[in-house]
Parts: C-alpha cells; structure tokens; sequence
C-alpha cells in the first residue's frame, strides 16, 4: 500500500480537527470533574480537569431522594420511546401519500401543514384544549399526544420519499402489492437514514422537555426528568441562601450549589451521550439528503 503523502496541507488540516475535537471533549471532562469536586475547592481553587478535593456530595444532594429519581427517569424513557416510534409512524403514513405523485390532494394537505408551522392557536388555546376538552392535563399522556405531529418532519420524510426511486414502488404494486405493503416492505426500509436522524432529534427534544411538566403535572410521580432536577437546583440555591443563619455557621457547612449543577447536567446530559452514537452514522446523511432532494 502507498503511503499518502505529507503535506503541510494536510498536517494543519489534522491540527484544526484535533483541536476543534478539542473543544467538544474539554468540556465535558471539564464539567464531570467539577461535579466530582467538593464545593469548597471550587470556591478556593476554580474550575480544574482535576479535582482538587474529591467528593460525591453533589451526587449525594440530587439524589437524596433516590425513588423520585427512578420515577422521573422511568416516566421521562417511557413518554420518550413511546412518544418517538407513534410520532415517526404517524408522520411516515402522512407523508408518503403526500409523496406520491398520483395523490391529487398532496397540494391542498401540504399548505395546511405548512400554515401549521408558521401559526399556532397559542399556549392559553392549547391549555384549554388540553386539560378541558381532551382531560389529559396531570397524566402521562400529556407527554405524547400534543407533540405526534411535526409537519417540518413531515416534509422531510416526504422529500425524502420522493428522491426514492419510482420504478421500485411500480415493480412492487405490478406484482400485486398495496399501498400499505409498499410504505412498510420497500419505503420505510430504504428510509433508514431520515428516520434515524428524525427519531433522535425527536427523541432529544423529548428527553429535554421540562415546560410540559411545568405547565400541566402536579402528580410528583409524573414529574419528567429535567423538570425534577430543575427543582432540585431551586432548592438548593434556596438551602444555599439560609446558609447565613447562625445554625448553618456553627455546621461550617458548604452545601454544594455549582457542583450540583455540574452533577445534575451530567445526570441530564449521560444517557443521550450514549444513545448518540448509535444515530451518528444516519444524522448527517438524512438531515441533508431529507431537506434537498426533491
């Protein structure tokens, strides 16, 4: 095998990657370091790759309720997985017909979503709707049902469905298939990059949502996972600001306050750092092959 030439092209090329690969990794050590850091050494010494002084009590202060936790984080997976495989079936079925060229109300249906992206009924319509007319206010179905329809997915997936080629989907209907066969054995098999890259956006803005939680929970066990640790972090900073009193200076306590942020983001933040990787390879390649062709 030939070996590829060096150039000071391709050395600075290197350098640049490392670097801004760099700029991504630092700051996550950064962050998992001072979350393992005790509080008073961040107060004295900063921010460091190494812990000064190593402590769990920030780790120790977000999960002083464990059993809370593990229902925050079991509602959160399963409103998450639910909510991502009924979102994507249900914007699939939608957009494949709109993706045909022989359905003659693609154009009137495809306005209609487009209208959806630009205006919406409001947070105080979407309340009422919610919680009077649809009674899912303070239940878990409040995580799913509001948000199964995207109608930019939608348009991505039917780009997408259109740069596929015809002749696969006339071969399949000559030998008798349906519509439906179609959309399930031929379009959604070649629709693997899109649909990777839509479920993990879409799982990525469930896991992050907190507002729902906020405007419609008041079961503590329903709480989503951001939402609860968002409360944690309030708590804390109001346990922080009694730290004045003569009981907390006689203790000589420091409550930990930005090492439980730390701890808390990385509490947030780990389980999608795992599930990325799976989804990397198709992220790119759908996003972009989704939004042009067509």
């Amino acid at each position: 095998m030939k070996r590829k030439k060096i150039t000071a092209g391709r050395v600075a090329l290197n350098i640049i990657m490392i670097l801004m690969s760099l700029a991504y990794i630092v700051p996550i050590l950064l962050m998992i370091s001072i979350s393992l850091s005790s509080e008073q050494s961040v107060i004295d010494y900063g921010y460091r790759l190494i812990p000064n002084e190593w402590s769990l009590d920030a780790y120790r202060q977000a999960l002083k309720n464990p059993y809370q936790m593990i229902s925050a984080y079991k509602v959160t997976i399963a409103y998450t997985v639910i909510g991502t495989v009924l979102s994507i079936i249900i914007q699939t079925l939608m957009a494949y017909p709109l993706s045909r060229s022989n359905y003659n109300k693609k154009g009137f249906i495809t306005v209609v979503l487009m209208i959806t992206m630009f205006f919406s009924g409001g947070l105080v319509p979407s309340y009422i709707l919610n919680t009077q007319y649809l009674h899912i206010g303070n239940t878990f179905w409040i995580y799913i049902f509001p948000g199964l329809m995207s109608a930019w997915n939608v348009i991505l997936f039917k780009t997408y469905f259109k740069g596929l080629p015809d002749g696969l989907v006339e071969a399949a209907k000559l030998d008798g298939a349906s519509e439906f066969m179609v959309y399930r054995k031929i379009i959604l098999p070649l629709s693997t990059p899109i649909i990777a890259c839509i479920a993990f956006t879409t799982v990525l803005g469930k896991w992050n949502d907190w507002n729902t939680s906020l405007l419609y929970i008041r079961k503590s066990d329903l709480y989503s996972l951001q939402y609860l640790l968002q409360r944690i972090i309030n708590e804390s900073d109001y346990i922080k600001s009694m730290q004045g009193t003569a009981a907390a200076a006689m203790t000589g306590e420091t409550l930990p306050s930005e090492t439980l942020r730390y701890a808390i983001a990385i509490m947030a933040a780990g389980p999608m750092m795992v599930v990325f990787p799976f989804f990397q390879k198709y992220f790119a390649k759908g996003l972009v092959v989704g939004s042009v062709k067509g």
